[in-house]
């Protein structure tokens, strides 16, 4: 028996020499047949690409590379120094044509990459398909110029791009195409003087692009696509006034279901709040964003490929804070605002938009001013700020149908009262026509000693705001409206800086006679009468947005705590006594001290 099996044990060694032996010339002849292969069909591969890009495309764009290589076996490619130019002579042409599209494309990039592009599917079957297309680290340039011919235009081409691959083969599909680390260039060419933006580590990736005799009608696909993933990362912007940077962390879009998610979306100031007016020159407004969340729903991508126009269905901004200071010790740079309200704003925007619903959720909003004379900063804050603002656009077709964008927000002042408020503004209006109601109620008069008390010289020794509404209608130059103010047991304290010290101290005569010759310490007093205030006030063409309705709301408080101008001038009256009465006691006591001196000589 085992010498049976020591005679069969040589003859399977030499089976297996033999099957390896077979399959190793197998190995060679198929990698010198791929070689060879590959060697005979460059010229043709270089020359059928080069033509099939000029003909797919009307002859507007041409490639050129240095170098490409195949391997027949593993169904790869590579072709090396890849530059896809438009021909503008072909694109002015095709603009006198009316048929020119509103983008142009400049691709360079160092190497392209062609992965399983199935040789023997091609060769039996003429069908040209590839798992994945691969651009790495390309340089994008897109220049942007809308056309009118195009306006309503599909997503498709005019021309399916069939016609043109019909005689080499039956379909040509890309499963992936992939840009990876895209440094991408967009040139607005839409004004009088080109605006270019540029973004880095930006990834696309395009899925199931298909050229056959039915995806030019497939309404299911945009410009042949099933559909387009975007990614970018830590993006970080300098605005044109190097005041801030504008910071991103992600962004994640989808086209199929229009969805785009945002995080960390931040506007970071450059210089600390001493040092922001000193670097400006001048008192500005600085703010300081942060958003950790922002989602947005139904963006319509073609809208924005061909028209700049931006489409979504909602926009829900969640959990972060808006915060805005103001050093008030340096000049105020003297510019007109009238016509810069948002709404009006809004309609100068250079991009097209749309936006059914902006939702705002967990939004903690802050104020705050260093004043010249207290030397102290003041603030005011509202916190958990939510609500929704609609139909936000400045496109005239959608103004037709409505023309009123609408907010309505709820907040915290100053983490206690609440607070309510319902806008409306016209979009249509010449002079910025726009209405605010709104109620505050349950806050504590005490809590607003943090931004009255350094900016107002003034302290609410103690008083409950039981409830504040108003309903106002504005323009930009005039608010009318009425306000109720309903207080009680308001008490006050005037202050001044004394030079020297680093704190208020109390005007006690005045505080005295504001408490009992003017403030009301109720509203309804004690004996049931309730004061209703009127507003008229006139806005300075100067002063903004956020400014007009504090000075309209606070021209109505004063009158309903009973500072009116009859009750100003009558305790400037009374002042004027006591300071006479001060001058003459202080005359007196002179003439007394002349006198004593006097008789000390003698």
């Amino acid at each position: 028996m085992n010498s049976d099996m020591l005679r069969k044990r040589p003859k399977t060694y030499k089976v297996i020499k033999w099957v390896l032996g077979i399959f190793l010339c197998l190995a060679m002849l198929l990698l010198c047949a791929s070689w060879y292969v590959s060697f005979k069909f460059k010229p043709l591969i270089r020359k059928e690409l080069q033509e099939l890009v000029k003909k797919s495309t009307n002859g507007l764009y041409s490639i050129s590379f240095s170098e490409i290589n195949t391997n027949f076996i593993t169904g790869s490619a590579t072709i090396k120094d890849v530059n896809i130019v438009p021909d503008t002579n072909v694109y002015h042409g095709l603009i006198n044509a009316q048929k020119a599209p509103n983008n142009l494309y400049y691709i360079r990039l160092a190497q392209l990459s062609i992965k399983r592009f199935h040789p023997f599917l091609l060769y039996f079957k003429h069908k040209a398909e590839v798992n994945l297309l691969l651009f790495d680290k390309p340089s994008v340039i897109m220049v942007n110029r809308h056309f009118p011919f195009n306006e309503h235009r599909p997503p498709r081409p005019r021309k399916s791009p069939y016609d043109y691959i019909s005689k080499l083969f039956k379909s040509l599909r890309i499963a992936v195409v992939d840009f990876r680390e895209i440094n991408f260039k967009y040139v607005d060419n839409n004004g009088i003087h080109p605006e270019i933006d540029s973004v880095a580590n930006l990834n696309v990736t395009l899925k199931d692009w298909l050229i056959d005799a039915h995806s030019t009608q497939d309404t299911t696909r945009f410009y042949l696509l099933k559909d387009i993933d975007v990614n970018l990362r830590n993006y970080r912007y300098a605005t044109p006034d190097s005041m801030y940077h504008i910071s991103l962390n992600q962004l994640d879009f989808n086209a199929l279901s229009g969805k785009m998610k945002l995080k960390q979306v931040e506007v970071i100031p450059r210089y600390s709040e001493q040092e922001f007016a000193k670097v400006n020159g001048y008192a500005r407004d600085r703010f300081s964003i942060l958003f950790d969340q922002v989602a947005i729903n139904g963006i319509d991508l073609p809208q924005y490929i061909q028209k700049k126009t931006f489409m979504a269905q909602d926009v829900r901004i969640s959990d972060g804070h808006i915060a805005v200071y103001n050093d008030n010790t340096y000049p105020k740079l003297s510019k007109i605002k009238t016509g810069r309200f948002p709404h009006q704003l809004l309609q100068q925007l250079k991009t097209r938009l749309r936006l059914r619903k902006i939702i705002l959720d967990q939004i903690d909003i802050s104020y705050a001013e260093f004043d010249r004379t207290s030397k102290l900063k003041g603030k005011i804050t509202f916190q958990q700020t939510g609500g929704v603002l609609a139909n936000v656009t400045n496109m005239e077709s959608e103004k037709k149908k409505d023309s009123i964008l609408w907010a309505k927000l709820t907040s915290k002042v100053m983490g206690q009262g609440k607070l309510a408020i319902d806008f409306r503004f016209d979009l249509n209006s010449p002079i910025g026509a726009f209405a605010y109601k709104g109620t505050v109620s349950k806050l504590d008069g005490r809590k607003l000693n943090a931004i009255i008390k350094p900016l107002g010289m003034l302290q609410v020794n103690r008083g409950m705001i039981n409830q504040l509404d108003f309903d106002i209608k504005a323009d930009q130059d005039l608010a009318k409206g009425n306000l109720t103010f309903r207080f009680n047991d308001l008490s006050v304290k005037l202050l001044k800086k004394q030079a020297g010290k680093d704190r208020l101290v109390k005007k006690g005569l005045l505080s005295i006679l504001a408490n009992a010759l003017v403030i009301y310490a109720d509203n309804p007093s004690k004996d049931g009468k309730f004061t209703r205030a009127k507003i008229d006030f006139r806005r300075q063409p100067t002063a903004s947005f956020f400014s007009y309705i504090w000075k309209s709301l606070y021209q109505g408080i004063k009158y309903s705590v009973g500072v009116t101008p009859q009750k100003e001038a009558e305790i400037r009256s009374h002042i004027a006594k006591f300071e006479q009465m001060k001058d003459d006691r202080e005359e007196r006591r002179m003439r007394r001290e002349i006198r004593r001196r006097l008789r000390q000589t003698d």
